[in-house]
Parts: structure tokens; C-alpha cells; sequence
């Protein structure tokens, strides 16, 4: 579609519940994020839960098909559920796209022995338990970098600093990224800018904040923010297709992410999950495509980031001692 031809922006419904005397209240351009990726864009796309190189080849053949373009593609397993032959033919595969491909790190509570995460409050969630969980961390962080990964999804305040550390002593290479989960994803602004500071280069932020929520946040921090439109079941099943252009225009920038709801949890993934594995990478690029053309319908599929961008841009952290060797 040219830009001569592109629909005038517009807001869901509108005209039709204006004629009813039912119009919403005018948007604030105060609310309006006054952020965006280094090249300019407010949005990207990600699909996430492709758990191997069968179900990427899946999103793949999809996307092409469907031609939904795709920024990121992220696992949840882990490193350590992959064979570094997976992880290799992973890389080259997104690499021969220009797609970006994040790999969960290590060890985490919620498969651990602890007790706590067995009770009702969940106890210390999937953070890293002990110095042999935080050590896992970081094998898989230096496993998966070294197979060409430059993108690591990370579940723990100490591993985000740790690894964010590494990095800037150079054993982690300089241009690897770091992406925070929706599982420890911070509620409130202040939370949010700590993430940033620790080393956060995009944070997952959970599905069910409110738009004020958004608008909050971007007043003190710039970090890119991870967002399932749709979100898992295990996170809420929110749906939030509608209100993609408004959740980018306060959240820029922003990864859209295509998740599933109503699907079966499939993590830690093995061959006991390949069909609902498969499945599901399929429908979650279908669900991709439902939310660009519902974007382009309501003329606000522009802001896109080039195919190929990865990098977040400057950053604030905290500063890094480095220690004596």
C-alpha cells in the first residue's frame, strides 16, 4: 500500500460511535512516548516460544507465507535444552534472515528443588537459586555467544547484572543484548529504570498494565519494552489486539510479541510437545498477521523498525566497578 493510498489514522469504531454521541475523549499527545529505536522506528515484532530448529523452520515457512515480518525470534526453554549443533543451525537459519534470535539462560527456580516455588506464593519465582544456579546462568550465556546467539532472555535481577558485567569486561561480546522475562517483568516506573540500569538492553513488561501504566514508565526510562499482545495463559491469556496502535504510540518503542493464548504449556520442550510445538508456531505468526492488518486498517502500521534492527541505542546503567584480576 503507497502512502497516497494508506488509510487516514483512526481509532477503532469511531466514526460509527460518533454518530451515536458515544465519541471517546480526544487523545493527549502529552501521553505520547517520546522515545524510539536508533533508526528511527517505534515498533518491532517478535515471535517468541520457538523451542528448536523444527519449530523455526515452522515460523519461518509461516511468516514467509503470511509475510509477516519478524525482528526476533525468542525461545523459552534454555540454552541448556539445545545441543549446540540446534543452537548452531538456530543461528544460521535467523542469520540467513537477518532475524535476531534470544535464548533463554540457565537454571531457574520454578524447575528447581526449592520448595517455595510449589506454594501458593510462588516463593522466589524462577530466579536463579544459589551460586550453582547463577553459574548456570552463566555457562549457558557463554556457551550460546560463542555459537554466534546474540541475544540472551534473562529471569534474575543478579543474572542480568552479572552477565551486563561480563559484557563490559569484554568476555561477553560487546554488541550481545539482553532481554528481561515476562515472568519477572517490573510493574512501576521505578522498577522498570533499575532494570535499565542493571543492564537490560529490552524489558518484558506483563501483559495486564494499564495505559496509563505505559505512559508512566516513559517518563523515566527509554529501554525498549517486550509486550505480548496476546499473552499466555500462564500469563494472564490477555488479548490485546485492539489497543496495538494505542500501546505503541505510549509504549514506543515496543516489540510486538505474538504469543498464544488457550494453548498448552510446552516448556521445558522435548518430543513429547512436537505437534502442539508446531502447531503453535504456526498460529502464532497467523496471529501476528491478524494484529498487522488490524493495524493497517486503522492507518497505524507506519513506525515500523527496518528488518535487521536489533540494537536498543544508548542506554543509562549503573556504573561498573571492574575488579582486579
Amino acid at each position: 500500500m503507497t502512502e497516497a493510498s494508506a488509510p487516514a489514522p483512526r481509532r477503532p469504531g469511531a466514526q460509527a460511535l460518533a454518530a451515536l454521541g458515544l465519541a471517546a475523549p480526544d487523545l493527549d499527545p502529552a501521553d505520547t512516548s517520546p522515545h524510539a529505536f536508533p533508526d528511527g522506528g517505534t515498533w518491532r515484532t517478535e515471535v517468541p516460544s520457538v523451542e528448536g530448529p523444527e519449530c523455526l523452520a515452522e515460523v519461518l515457512k509461516e511468516s514467509a507465507r503470511l509475510d509477516v515480518p519478524v525482528h526476533r525470534i525468542s525461545q523459552g526453554s534454555g540454552v541448556w535444552m539445545l545441543s549446540d549443533a540446534d543452537i548452531t543451525e538456530m543461528v544460521d537459519a535467523c542469520a540467513s534472515r537477518d532475524i535476531e534470535l534470544c535464548l533463554f539462560t540457565g537454571p531457574r527456580g520454578t524447575w528447581d528443588i526449592g520448595a517455595s516455588t510449589r506454594t501458593d506464593s510462588r516463593g522466589a519465582g524462577l530466579r536463579a537459586r544459589g551460586h550453582d544456579a547463577l553459574a548456570g546462568c552463566v555457562e549457558d550465556a557463554a556457551r550460546a555467544t560463542e555459537l554466534g546467539v546474540k541475544c540472551l532472555l534473562v529471569a534474575d535481577e543478579g543474572v542480568l547484572w552479572t552477565l551486563h558485567r561480563l559484557r563490559e569486561r569484554g568476555v561477553l561480546p560487546a554488541d550481545t543484548t539482553f532481554k528481561v522475562s515476562a515472568l519477572i517483568g517490573p510493574v512501576n516506573p521505578a522498577s522498570y529504570a533499575v532494570f535499565e540500569q542493571l543492564g537490560a538492553d529490552s524489558v518484558n513488561i506483563p501483559s495486564d498494565l494499564a495505559l496509563a501504566h505505559f505512559t508512566e514508565i516513559r517518563r523515566v526510562s527509554r529501554a525498549p519494552m517486550d509486550l505480548y499482545i496476546e499473552a499466555p495463559d500462564d500469563l494472564g491469556g490477555y488479548v490485546r489486539m485492539y489497543e496495538a496502535a494505542e500501546l505503541i504510540r505510549r509504549g514506543a518503542p515496543l516489540y510486538l510479541k505474538f504469543g498464544l493464548s488457550k494453548a498448552p504449556g510446552i516448556y521445558p520442550y522435548g518430543a513429547q510437545f512436537r505437534e502442539t510445538a508446531l502447531s503453535s508456531a504456526r498460529e502464532r505468526v497467523r496471529r501476528g498477521r491478524l494484529v498487522l492488518d488490524l493495524l493497517a486498517r486503522h492507518g497505524a502500521d507506519g513506525g515500523m523498525s527496518p528488518l535487521g534492527s536489533r540494537l536498543p541505542g544508548p542506554l543509562n546503567r549503573f556504573s561498573v566497578t571492574h575488579d582486579k584480576d
